[in-house]
C-alpha cells in the first residue's frame, strides 16, 4: 500500500486562527497481487533445462543374466539420455568420450547442445569456438548465437547469427532479437521470412505471446494441436496464454492433460501453482510445489531453479524479497515488478521509482504499478510533476475501453479523481467496488477520507473505523481525519480521548490544534476550551488566549440557554481553566460576568 497528499484547507471559525489541520487527503491504493513468473516470460530462454533433469539421475535397465554369472558392463547410448532429456549423463558421457579422445561424429557440436540445454550457456559458447576452429561450420554461429540470446547478450547474439548461412532458424533468432531491441522495422522484415512450418509459428507465436497478444497466440496453439494432438507442451502454452488473460480455471483444465503425462514438469506444475495462487491464495500455491520437492534428489530444488525461487517470494507475501529478487532483475522481468512492490510496502518510494521509472508499461498492472510509485514519491517528496504524472497514468487505465468496467479500473478513477480532488467523483467508483473491499484496509482508507471530505462524516467515521492495521491508525493523517469525524457528527469526547492517548510530540500538538479550531467551529466550546488552555500552556500565543476566552464565553453562553454543553460541572471547569490563566481579563469575565450571573440564578460555582 502507499499513501498520496493533496492539501485541503481547514474550515475554520471566521473569528478564530485558521487551524493546521489534517488537512493532507491522504490516500491509499491497494496494490494488486504481486507478479508471477509463470514461465513463459520475456527471459523464456534462461532456462531450456530444469533443475530436476539436471539431478535426477535415470535408472537404467539391468540386463537380465543368470544367476551366479557376472553381467557384462555396455557402454551407455547418448540418445537414450537424449530421449530422456537427462542432459547430465548425456555431458558426462561426451566428456569422457572427448577426454578419450573416442572418434564420434561432431562430438563437440553434440557437447554443446547438451551444454545449452543443462542451462550452462558459457560452457555451450567456449565448446561452441572450439568446434568452429575444428569443423568450420559456419551454421554453429547462429548455434553460439542461441546461447548468447539465453545470456541477455542480444546484440551480441544478433552479431553471430549475422555470421551463419542463412536458414529458418536464424530468421526466428533475429526475429527474436528485433523484438528485445523494439526494433519493429526489423521484426517486421523478420516476420514476413516466416513459414508455416511448425518451429516458425511457434516462434511467432512466442512473440505475440510476449507482446500481450494473448488471444492471437492461442489461436496458433490451438492450430497447430489441431495437426498434432499429442503435441503435449501445446496444452502448457495454451494454458499459459489462458492464465495471461485470467481465466485460471480454464488455465488449469487445459493444463492438466500434459502433467497426467509429465506429473514433475517444474513448468507445469509452477503454472499450476500460480494459478492456484490466483484463486486461492500463497500457501494453496505452495502446497502444489511439493511434488518437485519429492521428486527432487538434491532436496534444494527452490534454490536451484530461479523461477521457483522467485514465485515462492511472492506465494510468502514477499519473504526473502531483498535476497532473492535482485539477481533476478535482468532474468525474470515479473522480479523486477516484485521489488518494486517491496520497496512501496517498507516505504521507499525512491528505491521503487529507481527501478521503474525507465520500464515501459504494456499491460494494465504495469501502468497502475508506476501510477503508485510516481504517487508515492510525489507524495513523499511533495513533486507536484509526480502526482500528475500518477494522476495521467490511472485515467489512462480507467477511462481505456478494456478495463473502464473492472474492477482495477474503477479503482484506477477513483485514484484519479482523489488526486485531483474531485471527491465527489471519486466517490462514484469507490462506492460502485465497494463491496468487494468490506475488509481491506486501503480501500477503507481512500473511502473514509473522500467521504469526509465530501462532508458525510458519519459513513467517513464508519469506513476508518474498520481500518485494523495498527502502523495505518497510528499515522497522524488517521488520527487527524478521524478526530475530525468525531467532532463533526457530535462526539467531541471521543476526539478529546484520542488525543489524550497520544504521547506528547508535536503530531499531539498539531492534533490538539485541529480539535481546538473545529470544536470552536461546531460550537463544542467546552473541548475547545480545553484544547486552547492545553495549546497556550504550550505555547503563550496571544490567539491560544483568544480562543479559549471565546470558548469559555461559548460554554456559559449555553449555561445561560439551557444547552447541553453549559452544565454546572463543565461550567466549573472553564471557571477553573480561566483562574490558572494569568491574564486581566479573567477577573472582569469570571467575577463580574459568571459569577453575578451563578447569584442571580442559584448556581452553585466555586469562583
Amino acid at each position: 500500500p502507499f499513501g498520496c497528499s493533496s492539501g485541503v484547507p481547514l474550515a475554520g471559525h471566521p473569528d478564530r486562527p485558521q487551524a493546521r489541520g489534517c488537512g493532507a487527503a491522504h490516500f491509499r491504493i491497494r496494490l494488486q497481487h504481486q507478479r508471477l513468473c509463470i514461465g513463459r516470460s520475456a527471459a523464456a530462454m534462461i532456462r531450456p533445462g530444469t533443475s530436476l533433469t539436471k539431478q535426477k539421475k535415470k535408472a537404467s535397465a539391468q540386463p537380465k543374466v543368470a544367476p551366479g554369472k557376472k553381467a557384462e558392463a555396455s557402454k551407455p547410448d547418448l540418445q537414450d539420455f537424449l530421449n530422456n532429456c537427462d542432459y547430465v549423463g548425456a555431458i558426462t558421457l561426451l566428456e569422457f568420450e572427448k577426454k578419450a579422445r573416442e572418434e564420434r561424429p561432431h562430438l563437440l557440436t553434440w557437447l554443446s547442445f547438451c551444454y545449452f540445454h543443462n542451462g550452462d550457456y558459457k560452457k555451450a559458447i567456449d565448446t561452441y569456438d572450439e568446434a568452429l576452429k575444428k569443423e568450420g561450420d559456419k551454421a554453429i554461429h547462429v548455434y553460439k548465437a542461441c546461447c548468447m540470446y539465453a545470456l541477455c547478450q542480444y546484440q551480441e547474439a544478433e552479431e553471430e547469427a549475422q555470421k551463419a548461412p542463412d536458414t529458418s532458424l536464424k530468421t526466428r533468432l533475429l526475429f527474436h532479437t528485433a523484438h528485445k531491441r523494439n526494433d519493429e522495422s526489423a521484426m517486421m522484415a523478420h516476420h514476413q521470412a516466416l513459414t508455416d512450418s511448425r518451429e516458425d509459428q511457434l516462434g511467432l507465436a512466442a512473440i505475440q505471446y510476449l507482446r500481450s497478444h494473448f488471444q492471437e497466440a492461442t489461436d496458433i496453439y490451438k492450430r497447430l494441436l489441431v495437426d498434432d494432438r499429442e503435441h503435449w507442451a501445446l496444452n502448457v502454452y495454451i494454458a499459459f496464454c489462458y492464465y495471461k488473460l485470467d481465466y485460471y480455471d480454464v488455465a488449469l483444465e487445459i493444463l492438466q492433460s500434459y502433467l497426467t503425462n509429465f506429473p514433475n514438469s517444474i513448468t507445469a506444475v509452477n503454472l499450476k501453482a500460480c494459478s492456484h495462487y490466483q484463486l486461492y491464495n500463497g500457501k494453496a500455491a505452495e502446497a502444489e510445489l511439493k511434488v518437485l520437492q519429492q521428486a527432487s534428489s538434491s532436496g534444494n530444488i527452490f534454490q536451484e531453479h530461479d523461477l521457483l525461487q522467485h514465485n515462492l517470494v511472492v506465494f510468502r507475501n514477499g519473504e526473502n524479497a531483498i535476497q532473492v529478487l535482485p539477481p533476478l532483475l535482468d532474468i525474470i522481468p515479473e522480479a523486477r515488478l516484485n521489488l518494486v512492490i517491496y520497496h512501496l510496502r517498507t516505504d521507499e518510494a525512491q528505491e521503487a521509482y529507481n527501478l521503474i521509472k525507465d520500464l515501459e508499461p504494456a499491460v494494465p498492472r504495469e501502468y497502475i504499478l508506476k501510477g503508485v510509485v510516481f504517487a508515492a514519491l510525489g507524495q513523499k517528496t511533495g513533486s507536484r510533476e509526480h502526482l500528475k504524472l500518477a494522476q495521467q497514468l490511472f485515467q489512462l487505465v480507467g477511462a481505456s475501453a478494456s478495463e473502464c468496467d473492472t474492477i482495477p479500473g474503477r479503482q484506477c478513477m477513483a485514484s484519479c479523481f482523489f488526486l485531483l480532488k474531485q471527491f465527489d467523483d471519486a466517490l462514484v467508483y469507490l462506492k460502485s467496488v465497494k463491496p468487494y473491499f468490506s475488509n481491506d484496509d486501503d480501500f477503507n482508507w481512500d473511502y473514509g477520507i473522500a467521504c469526509a471530505n465530501a462532508a458525510d462524516y458519519k459513513e467517513a467515521k464508519e469506513a476508518l473505523l474498520q481500518v485494523q492495521n495498527d502502523k495505518y491508525r497510528a499515522e497522524f493523517c488517521y488520527l487527524s481525519w478521524l478526530c475530525r469525524c468525531y467532532i463533526m457528527s457530535g462526539e467531541p469526547e471521543l476526539a478529546w480521548e484520542t488525543y489524550v492517548r497520544l504521547d506528547t510530540s508535536n503530531e499531539s500538538f498539531n492534533l490538539l490544534h485541529l480539535i481546538a479550531n473545529d470544536c470552536y467551529k461546531m460550537g463544542h466550546f467546552y473541548y475547545a476550551c480545553k484544547a486552547f488552555d492545553v495549546l497556550e500552556r504550550l505555547d503563550p500565543d496571544p490567539e491560544f488566549w483568544e480562543g479559549k476566552r471565546g470558548a469559555a464565553i461559548g460554554v456559559f453562553q449555553k449555561a445561560v440557554a439551557g444547552k447541553p454543553g453549559g452544565e454546572q460541572d463543565k461550567l466549573q471547569e472553564v471557571v477553573t481553566i480561566l483562574r490558572s490563566t494569568n491574564n486581566p481579563n479573567v477577573d472582569y469575565m469570571v467575577n463580574r460576568v459568571i459569577k453575578k450571573w451563578a447569584k442571580d440564578n442559584k448556581v452553585k460555582l466555586d469562583v
